[in-house]
């Protein structure tokens, strides 16, 4: 009997992406399709899978959810950065590739995840507008090329305005750094210590960055160099930032006329903010957590995982919490109630 009522309440009303958004902003630790069925009256577990299945969410959702909110500004910032997505204990989910994770400084059995911030570097606000999955085998593309349609997307489709675009070593590439500045914006990239460059105009052989030598005034205001392989003509400005005592950048731009390390110290800074949503959409929205095996369902899992952790972040700053306070201040109000009129109360002997 309570299954029939069941079937016939799952023929009335709809699983929908809003339902699952609101489970990965609500669950706390797990974000199982089971844990969900079992938390529901009128959905089991086949009918929140079959939804997820036969969906498609794309980063064009996304951008429907957050382009009211984003704080236009002529001088904002572009960021650009990947993170992996842990799925190192699976062996049969689709999508999963080995790759580099940065966060785990080694090989590991992922899902690679491409993400895009547009940061207002008044405000310092900053919102995820794009993303990209990293699968080679079935569209073709690296992640320079997702990077590269991001950005064209931007320019001529979205139209944001943006000044500079902010990226990691891994897309210091010639073709879309010069990509970028036939956008007309400006790039800051660090570059490996191993890059071979040349800054004696053409009079010494190309070495490592690390190799070069910095007077007084280029540790200051940087200095022009050619990197091996760009067009011969073409010049960029390199930058020596220290960033810790064990720590050294080397940061180059298009902008010749930047003369300033502690500015370029200060742009490269921004990128930290990506950082930031790939930490908290993993620990507070279940990123990582979704164990199903179809590519189809892993997307929308990942769609739904920015979605919940846009929400949380704008939920965030309106209430002037960070969003790991917002999260878990359901568990706070919690255990203030329990210790006060506990569930299972403790007795000694």
């Amino acid at each position: 009997m309570l299954v029939s009522i069941r079937v016939e309440l799952e023929r009335q009303v709809s699983f929908s992406k809003l339902d699952y958004c609101q489970y990965l902003l609500s669950s706390q630790k797990n974000y199982t399709l089971t844990n969900l069925a079992d938390h529901l009256n009128f959905f089991s577990h086949d009918t929140i899978n079959r939804y997820l299945t036969g969906e498609k969410l794309t980063p064009r959702l996304l951008w429907d959810n957050v382009k009211h909110l984003i704080q236009l500004d002529e001088d904002a910032s572009i960021i650009f950065d990947d993170t992996v997505i842990d799925k190192n204990s699976s062996r049969c989910i689709e999508l999963v590739r080995r790759q580099y994770s940065g966060t785990e400084h080694r090989v590991i059995r992922g899902i690679g995840l491409i993400s895009c911030v547009y940061v207002n570097v008044k405000t310092g606000q900053y919102w995820v507008i794009d993303y990209r999955i990293y699968e080679p085998d079935g569209d073709g593309k690296n992640k320079l090329d997702h990077v590269a349609d991001i950005l064209n997307n931007l320019v001529y489709s979205k139209q944001l305005p943006f000044l500079r675009v902010l990226m990691d070593s891994w897309y210091a590439a010639q073709k879309l750094m010069a990509f970028i500045e036939q956008l007309g914006k400006i790039y800051y990239c660090p570059l490996k210590r191993n890059r071979l460059v040349d800054d004696s105009g053409g009079v010494e052989k190309y070495k490592q960055i690390g190799q070069l030598s910095w007077s007084t005034e280029e540790r200051q205001h940087g200095k022009l160099i050619k990197i091996k392989n760009f067009p011969k003509q073409k010049k960029v400005k390199l930058f020596r930032v220290t960033i810790s005592t064990d720590r050294t950048d080397y940061i180059v731009t298009n902008d010749n006329s930047q003369n300033s390390t502690d500015e370029v110290q200060k742009a490269n800074a921004e990128r930290w903010k990506v950082e930031e949503f790939h930490r908290g959409v993993k620990q507070l929205t279940g990123l990582e957590a979704c164990q199903c095996r179809k590519a189809r369902i892993q997307r929308n899992h990942i769609a739904c995982a920015i979605l919940a952790w846009t929400h949380l972040k704008r939920l965030a700053a309106l209430s002037g919490q960070t969003i790991y306070q917002l999260k878990h201040q359901w568990l706070s109000d919690y255990l203030s109630e329990e210790l006060k009129h506990p569930s299972i109360p403790m007795q000694l002997v």
